[in-house]
């Protein structure tokens, strides 16, 4: 029977650290995954990130270059001075213009940093973004399979770059319809980026439930290993979020590379890059930070001896769940407060979080008062803590008989052995740690 026993928990313990292996694969895909699903089909993150784009110095360099091209190719920028200059300077207009094109580029960066510029930035990326899930979800009867292009718009960026310049008038009647357009998504791509879009919203769901469902079931399905297995979890977290942070430094690297046709273009798509997947790299170091939590929580639950402190001194406020819940409720005002993290900034997750910290809080009073049933607060207890001592006391009157004579070393040593084999049909010790305790208590 023994050997059977052991053999189940060596069974159940190693498909733990393979279902923890393969929840951890899945969950490197799944922060991925999330990534590109929040960044590309939510419009409010997609804006708020071209605003964060616009606010670079390397960007708006690159785009008010991109602007004033298109000013100077779509506007006979020297026919405009010639109009404004008198009869007998007229000649003067070609120089003039060639001359203004040198400075245009300073006033158009001077431009783009004015609010009224960056709010129509704003309002072009947001009406493009939504006018591009419109179409990808066939709520747009504008934009056809037949030849229908998603663009995103800046010409009336241009027109104020030309009142900058001073050559505005009439500039907009002379301005064509694909004056400054970028292309986002043309007809004949659509069906690709139906499928692809439907592809990445069933993964970034699927992936992320089984990962969490795969952990939790590793954790449940070993009875003698789940604060070790807890730990591994937490492991298992700092690992993937350490991956994604360095999958990114080398996608960036390749990015950059690929996509800097010379050395003076580099910075802008560098920047593009970093604040593009910013959402990445904050879900990398949440999840690397969510790790180091659900280590510590397994180290206070574990027998070391100043964990083991920590959960003594803290029992008598455990004991009442007024105290108990009262401090989650500060811990998780504090929080959400601060919002470090992607968690804290949605409903559902937030939820989850709240869930989970509920449950831990839940679980550690129960280890507490069952390792520590007659420890309450100092002092004169009021309350709950007064009833539990009375309780205490009085169940001890009972089984012990005021006369009883001392237990002997040989009784007291049974006693010991006893406690911790509770403690290790808890979960509180693992195999190797009740080993090395019967040792002591034997030798």
């Amino acid at each position: 029977m023994a050997d059977t026993a052991a053999g189940t928990a060596k069974t159940r313990r190693r498909t733990s650290i393979g279902l923890i292996v393969l929840a951890s694969v899945l969950g490197f895909f799944s922060v991925f995954a999330v990534w590109a699903e929040r960044q590309a089909l939510e419009t409010d993150t997609w804006t708020e990130t071209s605003s964060e784009l616009l606010a670079n110095e390397d960007i708006r360099d690159a785009l008010s270059d991109f602007l004033v091209n298109e000013l100077y190719t779509n506007v006979d920028v020297q026919g405009e001075i010639e109009k404004r200059l008198p009869r007998d300077v007229k000649g003067l207009s070609g120089p003039a213009a060639g001359g203004l094109r040198q400075v245009a580029g300073q006033a158009s960066r001077r431009a783009l940093e004015q609010p009224k510029v960056q709010a129509l930035w704003e309002e072009a990326n947001r009406a493009a973004h939504e006018q591009l899930l419109a179409v990808i979800d066939d709520e747009n009867e504008v934009v056809s399979t037949d030849g229908g292009v998603v663009t995103l718009h800046l010409e009336p960026i241009v027109r104020r770059i030309a009142a900058q310049l001073g050559i505005g008038g009439d500039v907009a009647s002379k301005l064509p319809p694909e004056a400054a357009e970028l292309e986002v998504l043309r007809s004949d791509e659509l069906e690709s980026v139906q499928s692809g879009v439907k592809l990445l919203r069933t993964l970034a769901f699927v992936l992320t439930a089984l990962t969490l469902v795969l952990y939790g079931v590793a954790i449940y399905i070993a009875p003698g290993w789940r604060r070790e297995a807890l730990r591994s979890v937490g492991f298992a977290f700092v690992a993937v979020g350490a991956l994604v942070l360095f999958a990114h430094g080398i996608a960036g690297n390749a990015v950059t590379s690929s996509l800097s046709d010379t050395d003076v273009s580099e910075p802008a798509v560098e920047a593009a890059w970093n604040i593009g997947t910013s959402l990445l790299t904050e879900t990398g170091e949440a999840t690397i930070g969510y790790g180091i939590v659900i280590v510590l929580a397994a180290w206070l639950a574990g027998p070391t001896r100043a964990a083991t402190w920590i959960r003594h001194a803290v029992t008598p406020y455990l004991r009442q769940p007024a105290y108990a819940y009262g401090g989650l409720a500060v811990l998780l005002v504090l929080i959400f407060w601060w919002s470090p993290t992607e968690a804290t900034r949605r409903l559902g997750l937030s939820l989850i979080l709240i869930v989970l910290l509920a449950l831990g809080v839940e679980i550690l009073r129960r280890q507490v008062i069952r390792e520590f049933p007659d420890r309450v607060a100092t002092g004169t207890p009021t309350g709950t803590a007064q009833r539990l001592a009375d309780t205490v006391r009085q169940a001890r009157e009972r089984r012990t008989p005021s006369a009883a004579p001392p237990a002997s070393p040989h009784e007291e040593r049974i006693a010991r052995l006893e406690r911790l084999g509770k403690l290790r049909e808890s979960g509180v010790l693992s195999e190797e740690e009740l080993a090395e305790e019967k040792r002591r208590i034997l030798a």
